[in-house]
């Protein structure tokens, strides 16, 4: 049943992560709306406090402790873009660089007081572009943002609208504000930065993980499958063929051999079962954990012709191959007699020929007496593809004429 639930919680339970230190670290965590809200409340009082400096800005027939129409006019777009701003802070982590634009736009219409100041809008702003966004974003910022002020701070005080002191001053006051907000957003925001490159490295590695075990447990499905189908198919068809044989004589003697060879074929399987299947018993003591000697190619041959089909083995060369490519070379001689037998069983000729090199082994069996159509997609001839696959070679399986069947693999000495 869905649980609605999705994988990255399951992962972070995985990843075993850390609290926040520190119990206000920790609040502000869990309440990120209350904190933006008071972050915004708060930059909107000291960002507007500089408002009351129009008084100043009054005509001489005027009471002096009365603003004028022009500065009142004023006061209200200041306040008006210091509020928009403050909204906008809400957004900063979704919209780091329109935030940072509408503060810098904020500190330029300060400009229309006739004195450059400003508030701490600068110092928030800069450091969300920095963690939010990125270290390059927030120096990149910190310049387009610095150069024109300066520009139009000149320009105005030689026009006359401020002193050069105001100017140098305002100036100032605004680089140290945005430096401070800058430096601490890049150390923070890198440091963030960090630690979620830091947890997304460690998902992927859980992922990974997961992923490499679900390919290891369907690995070992299918070795399991393919030793499991070699085993019980090649031994079931022998004792069949045993079975029906000692059923078919009249032979007394030859009935009996043919049961005890029925048993024998029987007990080898368990045997090659047990030891197949020991490693996945815990605990168990008794069962062998060592991998299945090779199977003799000889014995196979014998336990066929013992069930009366006509096979013969042909070897050449020195049997230096390693285990593991001798075990293979048993399986898949293992198998092609059990298809021989099952699908051929008027076969007048089973011929199994092992040839040995210095650098390949070369298998070939060759039988006749295909009645009915052969399948080359089937779990036997995919399993003995892959187990020559396993050790670096090749194997196919067809037609060779009419009621002729050819089955022949390439393996490597030694196992790449």
């Amino acid at each position: 049943m869905n649980t609605g639930r999705s994988s990255r919680p399951l992962e972070d339970e995985e990843l075993r992560l850390p609290r926040t230190p520190g119990l206000i670290r920790r609040f502000w965590a869990r309440h990120p709306i209350l904190a933006d809200v008071l972050i915004a409340l708060a930059c909107f009082v000291m960002s507007a406090a500089p408002v009351t400096v129009f008084r100043t800005y009054t005509t001489p027939l005027e009471d002096p402790g009365d603003p004028g129409p022009i500065p009142l006019a004023i006061a209200i777009i200041i306040v008006a873009a210091v509020a928009i701003t403050c909204v906008l802070l809400l957004r900063r982590r979704q919209w780091p660089r329109i935030v940072f634009a509408a503060g810098w736009a904020t500190t330029f219409i300060y400009l229309l007081s006739g004195e450059p100041s400003g508030g701490i809008l600068l110092l928030v702003v800069s450091y969300a572009l920095a963690v939010y966004r990125s270290t390059r974003a927030a120096w990149l910022g910190f310049a387009c943002g610095m150069v024109p002020y300066t520009l139009v701070c000149t320009l105005l005080s030689m026009l006359g609208v401020f002193s050069l002191q105001s100017a140098v001053n305002g100036v100032i006051g605004q680089f140290v504000i945005a430096l401070i907000g800058t430096l601490i957003g890049t150390n923070v925001g890198g440091r963030k930065r960090y630690v979620e490159a830091i947890i997304d490295r460690s998902r992927q590695l859980l992922t990974e993980r997961d992923q490499q075990a679900q390919i290891a447990a369907a690995s070992e499905r299918a070795r399991i499958a393919r030793e499991m189908h070699d085993i019980v198919s090649h031994s079931l068809t022998v004792v069949v063929a045993l079975s029906e044989g000692a059923a078919a004589t009249d032979d007394r003697q030859r009935a009996r051999d043919a049961s005890t060879a029925a048993a024998t074929t029987a007990r080898g399987a368990l045997t090659e079962m047990r030891a197949m299947l020991g490693v996945l018993r815990d605990g168990d003591t008794d069962a062998p954990l060592a991998p299945a000697e090779p199977v003799s190619p000889q014995q196979t041959i014998a336990a066929a012709q013992h069930a009366g089909y006509p096979a013969t083995l042909t070897t050449t060369g020195s049997d230096a191959a390693s285990p593991v490519v001798r075990f293979a070379v048993g399986r898949i001689v293992q198998e092609g007699m059990t298809n021989a037998m099952r699908h051929a069983s008027g076969a007048r000729s089973i011929a199994v020929r092992i040839d040995h090199t210095a650098d390949t082994v070369t298998i070939q069996i060759d039988n006749d007496g295909v009645t009915q159509r052969v399948g080359t997609s089937g779990y036997g001839i995919r399993g003995l593809q892959e187990r020559a696959a396993h050790v670096g070679g090749s194997l196919s399986s067809g037609p060779a004429g009419p009621g002729r069947w050819i089955l022949r693999a390439e393996l490597p000495a030694n196992e790449h």
